[in-house]
C-alpha cells in the first residue's frame, strides 16, 4: 500500500534518533524530534483527512504528530499523554485507516470508565464518518442484550474491562480478527484495580497484533505491563496541554465549620467559565452538590453510584454549559475531556500526589488562564503538605476573606 509505504518513510526520521529505554526494548522519542506539521504529512488517507477538514481540525497536536506515523506503520507504541492532548485521534486514525467494514472486530480499546468509553466511541464515529465503520461501546450499568446484538456486526469496540470480560466469558464477542489493541488511560486502569481483568482480556487477543498503551503517567506498573504485552515498542512523550504559566494554585486555611461557607463564597466571587469541585467520597459529593444548589448556584453531582443514563446526562449538561458547576469524585471524572474549565476546587484533598496533578490539570488548557483552589480544614493540612512537596508548581496561601456562615441541608439517610 502506498499510504503505508509513505508512513514508513516518514517513520525513518523517528528511528534514526531513537535510543534504548531502560531494559524493556522500548525506544524513546522526545517532543522536539518531530517536525511533521500537517495532517497530510502524517500519512492519513483521504477519507480521514476530509473528515478532519470538515470538523475544522487545523493542525495535529504533539502526540498526534509523534504517534500517527508509527501507528500507521504497525509499530507498538507506549505514549505518555494527558487527557485533552488529542490521543483519541492519535490511536483512532490508525485503527480506522486499516479497518474494513464487515470484517469482524479489528480494533479494541479498553478504557477505565463508562464515560470515557462513550466519549472515545463518539469520537471514533466522528473520525470514521466517511468509512461506514460500525463502532460499539460496551460497559456495565446498562442492559447487556443490545450490546450482544451490536457486537455481531461491530468493526471497532470500545469498552470497560469488567463488561468486556463478561462478553468474553459469554462468548458474545469474537476477537480472532483483531489487529490493534489499545489500553487507554492505562495508569488509571491499573490504579482502579483492573489489572487482572486487563490481563485476561489481553490473553484472549491474537498474539500477532499491534498494541498501543496511552497513559497520563508512565509508571513502573505501566512499564511492567508494556514489557509483558508489547513487542519492540516505541515510547513517546508529549508535552502536557496544561500551561504552568497560566495555572494559578492557591490554598485557604479554614475551620471545619466554615469550610463549605468558604466554598460558596468563592463560587460567587470568582469569575470564570466552568468549575469542577472534587470530593473524595460519593456521600460528600452528594452533600456538596445539594448544598451548592441550596445556595442558589446551579450544580450537578456525578459519581459511580449513579445509573449510567444519569451520568451521561450530567456530563452532557456540563459540556453544553447548561450547568456550570460539576461536583465529582476522581473515578467519575477520570479521562473525560471537558473544555472550558476555568476553576478546579479541591474541597477534599486527594490521597496521592498523582490524583492532585490529574485534578488541577483540568484547567489552564489551550492557552487559557486557570485556577486551582484548595480548601483546607485542619484535617486536610497534613495530607496537603505531603502533596505539595511533590508538586513542582508553586501553591500560594490566600488570606481568609470575611464570610458569612451559610445554612446547610443534611442528606437523607
Amino acid at each position: 500500500m502506498r499510504v503505508k509505504a509513505n508512513a514508513k518513510k516518514k517513520n525513518d526520521r523517528f528511528n534514526e534518533k531513537s535510543s534504548q529505554f531502560n531494559d524493556l526494548g522500548i525506544e524513546k522519542i522526545e517532543a522536539d524530534e518531530v517536525s511533521l506539521t500537517s495532517f497530510e504529512s502524517l500519512g492519513l488517507n483521504k477519507p480521514i483527512l476530509n473528515t478532519l477538514k470538515k470538523q475544522n481540525f487545523k493542525e495535529p497536536t504533539s502526540i498526534q504528530k509523534k504517534t500517527i506515523p508509527l501507528i500507521l506503520d504497525g509499530k507498538d507504541v507506549i505514549a505518555g499523554s494527558a487527557t485533552g492532548s488529542g490521543k483519541t485521534l492519535a490511536f483512532g486514525a490508525g485503527i480506522i485507516q486499516h479497518a474494513k467494514s464487515g470484517n469482524g472486530i479489528q480494533g479494541l480499546i479498553l478504557t477505565p470508565t463508562r464515560e470515557l468509553a462513550e466519549q472515545v466511541a463518539r469520537s471514533l464515529k466522528l473520525f470514521s464518518m466517511n468509512q461506514r465503520l460500525r463502532i460499539t461501546a460496551v460497559y456495565g450499568g446498562v442492559s447487556i442484550n443490545p450490546q450482544i446484538n451490536e457486537l455481531r456486526r461491530a468493526d471497532i469496540v470500545v469498552g470497560t474491562p469488567g463488561r468486556l470480560l463478561d462478553h468474553i466469558n459469554r462468548r458474545t464477542i469474537k476477537l480472532n480478527k483483531l489487529k490493534t489493541l489499545v489500553l487507554d488511560e492505562a495508569d488509571t486502569m491499573l490504579d482502579m484495580g483492573f489489572i487482572v481483568d486487563v490481563e485476561k482480556i489481553i490473553k484472549k487477543c491474537p498474539e500477532q497484533r499491534q498494541t498501543l498503551l496511552f497513559s497520563a503517567t508512565i509508571t513502573g506498573a505501566v512499564n511492567s505491563l508494556a514489557k509483558r504485552h508489547t513487542s519492540q515498542a516505541i515510547k513517546i512523550f508529549a508535552k502536557t496541554s496544561v500551561d504552568p504559566q497560566k495555572l494559578t494554585q492557591t490554598y485557604y486555611k479554614v475551620s471545619k465549620r466554615l469550610k463549605f461557607s468558604l466554598l460558596v463564597h468563592l463560587l460567587k466571587q470568582e469569575e470564570g467559565e466552568l468549575a469542577m469541585i472534587f470530593c473524595n467520597s460519593r456521600r460528600n459529593t452528594d452533600f456538596v452538590a445539594l448544598n451548592v444548589n441550596f445556595s442558589v448556584i446551579k450544580a450537578k453531582a456525578i459519581h459511580g453510584g449513579f445509573p449510567q443514563a444519569k451520568r451521561n446526562q450530567v456530563i452532557k449538561h456540563f459540556n453544553s454549559k447548561k450547568v456550570r458547576v460539576l461536583v465529582c469524585t476522581d473515578v467519575a471524572a477520570r479521562g473525560l475531556d471537558i473544555k472550558g474549565v476555568s476553576h478546579v476546587y479541591n474541597y477534599d484533598i486527594p490521597s496521592y500526589s498523582k490524583q492532585y496533578v490529574h485534578r488541577v490539570g483540568r484547567t489552564a488548557r489551550a492557552g487559557k488562564e486557570g485556577k486551582a483552589i484548595n480548601i483546607l480544614s485542619p484535617n486536610d493540612r497534613e495530607q496537603f503538605s505531603k502533596i505539595v512537596r511533590d508538586n513542582s508548581i508553586k501553591v500560594a496561601r490566600e488570606q481568609m476573606p470575611d464570610i458569612e456562615r451559610v445554612k446547610m441541608l443534611s442528606l437523607a439517610n
